[in-house]
């Protein structure tokens, strides 16, 4: 068996070889399989991945069973055409040993029989040259070569093949079987193309033991040599240093035409298959870009997107063979400044000065300590599951003064090796930055990039690279963002070397000469890749803009001109024509004639130097982190500089997250356009994402949960790309291995996934949140959609009631209207700066004067029920039974009797927030007598309305009225006086009046009306912010408790629960008070609230991620509750900046109150999502909300067993939301608030909750529900038959009539202006004809 360091052992063999075209890297199987085992079905693919590898040639041995098996001959000459057209060269070994026992060559005295047989032999050996020659050119005769007999042997067959195939194309070996030290004398006289041996390697305590340079060159002369077989004994990763050694030796006298690559198809063979990288090595010759580019079909498509369909999430996986890696880069983690001879970088001299440009005075002298620490690192990688790490080479680590004429740096050189080994022996690729941006200071003192002298100083120590590295790198990039180097070195000097003297011209001297010396480099690597098979390429900023306004075209000609200022000026070169983008050169031309220049500041390529860049990269590396909005603005003249040079204005997207860099937002859909630009402007290339690091402040430590926003973001826009877009994405390399100095910012922020102690000298390393997070995204190689992202086909059962809702104060307006009183939100929305844009209810919706209307809409929907509330205060205007408004009474009445004869059932809320003003004004629910006042308005309402309702709802979501209401005094009645006590208090006597009025039902009524009664509670579902963190676990659970649980626990188990008790206890206590601030209830008041429920009623929108939270002394329900909640940034948004859409949440809300509160009924009584903005009447938000969420109340029905009998969609039309006013629509109908008619249009979210109720869940694809019924024109609509009851008397023309005299007199009226109109139409006529024919009389 071979062994892991077999590869990367003989591939050093070739590092200074001459590496020509017909170089052989030989793979296949070691023993020799019989042909048919070789003939599988998976032969293609083990061929395409050998020679992904490296692999060039491919081993197929011919055993004796050829010269007399006719079917062997077949499949062998079926394997050897596999082989070619699989692309890879065939190499026939055939073994001769048992020709030479035979006595081959006739010798005197041999047998008659012997001879027969021997030339029986021979002519089967002629036979397998005709019938296998033309498939395979090279061939390896094997033989032991000890004897005169063996080389005359092979003499003789060397003379047969050649008859048969004379010409110069096929090549003939002799392969020596066994170990080179078995064979002493000269064999390089012998007539062979060149020679094959066989090298094996021990290993012991002492080290690695192989032939030296002299024992090949003694026995192979100045013969080329195949090493066809390679071999170790007791090797381990611990001896690679040595084995390397041995192998090293055998290049310099060695002429080598090739070598064992150590890789076979039989599965044990050993060795590592690197990780698959594939590249484009001829690259289109693309035409300039115009101006703006065809690539602005990129923000053509996207930027009219909104923002629910930039943000939608796109679940799916990446190709199995995609590269998921780490970054980092020398400088920022290595550390050993001045350590083993290392020279000093510009780096070094920048952040060594006196005051130090960097906060803390920080360096990087130890940095993260890797210099010292490589098994550290790779036990980091090997935890982390990654295929690839991208890291880059410090130069002046292993060229002091930067050049290569004085010798390479040992302690440098061992530390890469050592690197690279590590990694390779861990099957990772590694990803090999040649300039990270610290270049040697000595070079830096000879001008540094802007001498062009350092373009060959760059290549020399890049082609030492190659030679030393590239036997184990086959991923190269050589500058690390261009751009940084360019513009912030040499023309801002925010970074060393900090030349800002000539910001207009040397930025784009500099960027002239890296680009030459990139090409440059690229060209030096062709002379390896026959051998190496490597790629190259170069990393570049991709940045996105986003234009102003898509739709003015200097906007989008601004946005095309910064992608071309910032990208294009390194991509256009290499990835299009050879020369500059035509608005870059137009633009710096301009400019330059502006500023009465001779020529213009941007230096012209030769047509040389066009030739020598274009099409010098394998695949399109991109460095990704922000996007900026580009917008039209024309820039100063002085002084002359690239900035000003592009006429943009970059402004943040300040509505997006801040990151830990100043200016640089969390836009996660630029990345997906930026690699859709790619794609588009430079010919679809392949492309490696090689950073895409988010920083973060220090105070996230290991529980950086921003990261995570960040990357599930990020890494699904790029999933998008690939899966949706056709980006021919390999890689995602662009997730920092650990925290390191983060240039200009220092150790102040951090980007790792693993977190570094800086202030530890050991520089410990810790798992981030973020490093989980990561690993497991590799593991499934992307985003797999799982239960919660897959729609369940299935029905509701058949008594599921569909409802909608809404509420008396916001839709209902006649805020003054027969009687009624005046109500908390009256006076709130009155009082200046408490609803946004001075709305208030006065009207509303008007719904107290369009009933009729309003049922035609719940007709539409298709509802079976409708949920709305009593305003206490239009029946009871001060709020008791004092005074019965019976106006306010009899328009319930007939809400309530109109519902029921259009076959709709009412749901009826008691208390939906609007308290009579004249309650509150003698303490509202602060005072314990209003359980009293609420059980009258309760019988009130059960008597005159209950007949006709079957379901109750007492409170509408108690935790808003006594937490906005009574605690942060931003709802009505606004009372905020003692946040840490009146809430409490306000819950304590809602739950005592819900109880009253439950019992009071349950006893007096309940009989004779069979209806059920119960309360709405709300509750957004908690997740912990951190899922690996136990705090974070136990705050969400607090956090559950003290919303749900505050109402529910009492309701459904009886108190409170135990969590908040003891809480609120122990702070109160501990703040000085006598008791807890938190009520409590006698042990009848336990018993009397406990089980005052027929359902659950459950309004529910989102979903927060919690984590604990110290408020230290402050006396309030957030700080007992003592936890803080975030959303994730993937989460969808609304109009509403607390509500993200979560679907996901409902249903495990829906198993904690089964598993919680004894699997009650469950009725969702509000569930829905908010528009704010442009309307837009094709809802796509709400469409996908109801659809997403519904599905998972089936899901929490039919697979968790969640009792759920009902759902309400919020709400029936657009209303007055609360303190936001009308500024947020959760309607599934438009009010067009600026027509004083309040007209009503149904949005197309209409016909998606339609559809629902009609099909009572989700059919599977074909149902007959799923077809619309027929829709019927408007002009033959007809409204649903009401009856409406007649009240005492009606005024007709200021007429007190009763209902029949008004009928008389409406259809008299109606007669009489039947005849006047006719009469005018006939007059009109008349006088029509009269006129034209007095005209004709006229004209004769």
């Amino acid at each position: 068996m071979g062994h892991p360091l077999s590869l990367w052992a003989l591939l050093l063999l070739c590092c200074s070889a001459p590496c020509r075209s017909d170089f052989m890297v030989l793979g296949g199987p070691r023993g020799a399989p019989e042909c048919p085992a070789l003939l599988q079905e998976n032969l293609q693919k083990n061929l395409q991945q050998l020679r992904a590898g490296g692999v060039s040639h491919f081993r197929v041995t011919v055993s004796r069973d050829a010269l007399h098996s006719p079917p062997e001959r077949s499949c062998l000459q079926s394997l050897l055409s596999a082989v070619s057209r699989a692309g890879l060269q065939p190499v026939v070994l055939m073994d001769l040993s048992w020709l030479s026992d035979l006595g081959a060559v006739l010798v005197p005295g041999s047998r008659p029989g012997s001879q027969m047989l021997l030339q029986a032999s021979w002519a089967s050996l002629d036979s397998v040259f005709e019938d296998l020659g033309a498939l395979a050119h090279t061939w390896v005769f094997l033989l032991d070569g000890k004897s005169p007999s063996d080389r005359e042997l092979f003499t003789r067959v060397q003379q047969s093949f050649r008859r048969s195939f004379p010409e110069a194309g096929h090549r003939v070996s002799l392969g020596l079987k066994p170990d080179l030290s078995s064979v002493t004398s000269d064999l390089s006289h012998l007539p062979m193309d060149f020679l094959s041996l066989r090298v094996s390697v021990t290993c012991d305590l002492q080290g690695a033991h192989g032939p030296t340079a002299s024992d090949m060159k003694e026995v192979s002369g100045d013969v080329p040599v195949l090493v066809y077989m390679y071999e170790s004994t007791g090797c381990s990763e611990e001896h690679a240093k040595a084995v390397r050694h041995v192998t090293a030796n055998l290049k310099s006298e060695l002429n080598l035409v090739g070598f064992d690559a150590a890789l076979g198809l039989n599965t044990e063979e050993s060795g590592r298959d690197s990780p698959g990288l594939s590249f484009s090595p001829a690259l289109k010759n693309l035409n300039a870009s115009e101006v703006p580019s065809k690539s602005k079909v990129v923000w053509e498509k996207f930027s009219p997107w909104s923002e629910f369909q930039s943000r939608m999430y796109h679940y799916a996986t990446f190709p199995k063979d995609f590269l998921w890696g780490v970054t980092s880069s020398a400088y920022q983690i290595e550390g050993g400044w001045e350590a083993d001879g290392k020279g000093a970088s510009i780096w070094d001299t920048f952040t060594h000065q006196t005051p130090s440009p960097i906060p803390e005075n920080a360096s990087g002298d130890v940095a993260c300590a890797s210099y010292s620490g490589v098994q550290q690192d790779l036990d980091l990688i090997k935890a982390l599951g990654v295929k690839s790490y991208r890291f880059s080479i410090s130069w002046p680590r292993l060229f002091p003064n930067g050049t290569t004429a004085e010798p390479v740096n040992p302690k440098g050189l061992d530390y890469y090796n050592a690197l690279i080994d590590g990694l390779v022996s861990l099957g990772v690729a590694p990803v090999v930055t040649l300039y990270h941006w610290d270049l040697p200071q000595a070079l830096q003192d000879e001008g540094g990039w802007e001498n062009h002298d350092i373009i060959q100083l760059f290549n020399q120590y890049a082609e030492f690279c190659f030679k030393t590295f590239g036997d184990r790198v086959k991923f190269w990039i050589t500058f690390n963002d261009p751009f940084t180097v360019a513009w912030k070195g040499y023309g801002s000097g925010e970074m060393p070397p900090n030349r800002k003297a000539d910001p207009g011209t040397a930025p784009y001297h500099v960027g002239r000469i890296l680009l030459k010396a990139h090409a440059t480099v690229y060209h030096t690597y062709q002379t390896y890749r026959p051998t190496q098979n490597g790629l190259v390429s170069i990393a570049l900023n991709g940045d996105w803009y986003e234009p102003l306004d898509v739709n003015v075209p200097r906007e989008l000609e601004a946005a095309d001109r910064a992608m071309q200022f910032r990208l294009g000026w390194f991509a256009h070169p290499i990835f299009k024509n050879g020369d500059y983008p035509e608005a870059m050169k137009f633009q710096v031309g301009a400019k330059s004639d502006l500023q009465r220049l001779k020529e213009s500041r941007l230096p012209a390529l030769t047509d040389d130097e066009k030739a020598l860049i274009r099409g010098t990269a394998d695949v399109f590396c991109l460095n990704h982190h922000t996007t900026m909005m580009a917008s039209f603005s024309t820039q100063q003249l002085t002084p002359h500089s690239y900035q000003y040079d592009w006429d943009v204005a970059e402004q943040e997207l300040t509505h997006f997250p801040q990151t830990g860099l100043k200016g640089s937002r969390a836009v996660s859909w630029g990345l997906r356009r930026a690699l859709n630009w790619v794609k588009l402007e430079y010919g679809d290339p392949e492309v490696y994402v090689t950073d895409n690091a988010v920083s973060l402040t220090r105070a996230f430590s290991t529980d950086d949960f921003d990261r995570v926003f960040f990357m599930k973001g990020y890494i699904d826009e790029a999933l998008k790309a690939q899966s949706l877009d056709g980006v021919r994405l390999r890689g995602y390399l662009g997730a920092p291995l650990m925290d390191g100095f983060e240039w200009l910012q220092g150790y102040t922020v951090g980007s790792g996934l693993i977190h570094v102690d800086f202030t530890n000298a050991a520089r410990p390393r810790s798992l981030r949140y973020s490093s989980f997070y990561y690993q497991d995204l590799v593991k499934n190689n992307g985003f797999p959609p799982g239960e919660d992202e897959t729609l369940k086909h299935g029905h509701f059962g058949d008594d599921m009631m569909w409802s909608t809702a809404t509420a008396s104060f916001q839709i209902e307006g006649g805020w003054r209207s027969d009687g009624k009183g005046l109500s908390i939100w009256d006076t709130f929305s009155h009082t200046p700066g408490k609803v946004k844009n001075g709305d208030n209810g006065d009207v509303a919706c008007d719904s107290y004067n369009r009933m009729d209307e309003d049922l035609r809409l719940l007709q539409e929907v298709g509802v079976k029920y409708y949920r709305f509330s009593v305003a206490w205060a239009r029946v009871l205007p001060d709020g008791t039974t004092a005074h019965v408004n019976e106006a306010g009474v009899a328009y319930y009445a007939r809400l309530i009797r109109e519902l029921v004869q259009a076959g709709i059932q009412p749901q009826v809320t008691l208390y939906h927030w609007d308290l009579p003003q004249a309650l509150q004004d003698v303490g509202g629910w602060e005072n314990v007598t209003i359980v009293d006042r609420f059980k009258d308005y309760s019988e009130l309402l059960f008597t005159r309305l209950g007949p006709q309702v079957k379901r109750w709802i007492t409170f509408n979501e108690p935790w808003i009225v006594a937490t906005l209401g009574y605690g942060y005094g931003n709802f009505a009645p606004g009372v905020n006086a003692d946040p840490g006590r009146i809430p409490y208090v306000v819950g304590h006597n809602m739950l005592k009046a819900h109880a009253e009025s439950w019992h009071l039902y349950n006893d007096k009524y309940r009989s004779s009306q069979q209806g059920s009664i119960s309360i709405t509670l709300n509750s957004d579902w908690a997740e912990p912010r951190n899922p690996h963190k136990p705090e974070d676990v136990e705050a969400a659970s607090r956090y559950l408790q003290f919303f749900l649980g505050w109402f529910a626990h009492p309701i459904f188990v009886g108190d409170y629960p135990p969590i908040m008790k003891s809480v609120i206890e122990e702070r109160s206590l501990a703040a000085g008070l006598s008791e807890s601030r938190l009520p409590e209830f006698t042990a009848a008041e336990v018993q009397r609230i406990n089980g005052t429920h027929d359902y659950f009623g459950l309004n529910h929108y989102t979903s927060v991620l919690a984590f604990p939270i110290d408020y230290g002394n402050d006396l309030n329900y957030d700080a007992d509750r003592g936890t803080g909640v975030v959303s994730d940034w993937t989460w969808l948004g609304s109009g509403s900046s607390w509500l993200r859409i979560t679907p996901f949440g409902i249903r495990r809300l829906l198993k904690f109150i089964k598993e919680n509160y004894g699997n009650p009924q469950i009725i969702i009584t509000e569930n829905g999502v908010s528009e704010s903005g442009t309307v837009d009447l094709n809802d796509t938000v709400r469409q996908y909300y109801y659809t997403q969420y519904i599905n998972q109340v089936l899901k929490a029905r039919l697979l968790d067993g969640a009792d759920v009998r009902g759902y309400t969609a919020w709400s029936l039309m657009d209303n007055f939301e609360w303190a936001e006013g009308y500024n947020e629509r959760f309607g599934l109908v438009f009010v067009n608030r600026s027509d004083p008619t309040l007209p009503r249009t149904p949005k197309a979210s209409v016909q998606t909750y339609n559809r629902i109720i009609r099909c009572n869940g989700f059919p599977e694809p074909g149902h007959e529900c799923l077809t619309p019924p027929p829709v019927t024109t408007a002009a033959t609509v007809q409204p649903p038959p009401v009856t409406v009851a007649p009240p005492p008397g009606l005024s007709f023309l200021g007429m007190q009539l009763s209902a029949e005299e008004a009928e008389v007199g409406l259809n008299t009226t109606f007669a009489l202006l039947v005849v006047t109109c006719g009469a005018a139409l006939l007059a009109g006529v008349g006088f029509y004809v009269f006129r034209r024919r007095r005209n004709k009389n006229g004209a004769v």
